[in-house]
């Protein structure tokens, strides 16, 4: 029987230095900051940058050279597949402003989403596309703490989109969704 308990007391001593270790590790991980998540070789960026626009994939999301995806932070634009109502008007509006174009990019706190895309303020000779997109009733604000910088701003100005009736907004928008919702397809 004593035997049997020192066996068990080394056990446990042993299961818990591999505990101390483990929780010793897990808590000398740094804080998610700008490369959590990502892969090791993903790029590091400043805070602000600019970058030629190769692409434009939607009304949110950009390719810039070397190939990097970026998605715009604080608004949502309709997608494109399925193409979604305005979605293929956001993605033209996208275009028109950024494409083969040099951009500013302004990073946030959180710097990529979890499909490694980089997350940025997109400016362009002094226009800050986020804010124009959502202007134009072509995007709605979508924040995700903790990158809300231009949260105020971006509710604002899709207030006074509604308002005015544009895009998304705009009774065309109205009847696009009755329509659908009317359709067979979507019984």
């Amino acid at each position: 029987m004593h035997v049997t308990r020192r066996r068990s007391l080394k056990a446990l001593a042993l299961i818990a230095l591999i505990l101390a270790a483990w929780l010793a590790g897990r808590h000398s991980v740094p804080p998610p900051d700008a490369t959590s998540g990502v892969a090791e070789d993903a790029p590091t960026y400043p805070a602000q940058f600019e970058a030629l626009c190769t692409r434009v994939i939607d009304g949110d999301t950009i390719v810039i050279e070397g190939g990097e995806r970026v998605r715009y932070i604080g608004m949502d634009t309709p997608e494109m597949r399925p193409i979604e109502a305005f979605g293929e008007a956001a993605t033209e509006a996208n275009r028109e402003l950024v494409e083969g174009r040099t951009v500013r990019l302004v990073l946030d706190v959180e710097r990529r989403d979890r499909y490694e895309r980089l997350l940025a303020y997109v400016y362009v000779d002094g226009t800050f596309v986020n804010a124009a997109l959502v202007r134009r009733g072509l995007a709605q604000i979508a924040t995700y703490p903790p990158n809300v910088r231009h949260e105020a701003e971006f509710l604002r100005l899709q207030r006074e989109a509604r308002e005015a009736g544009r895009g998304l907004w705009s009774a065309d928008s109205a009847r696009t969704a009755t329509s659908a919702a009317d359709s067979p397809e979507s019984h």
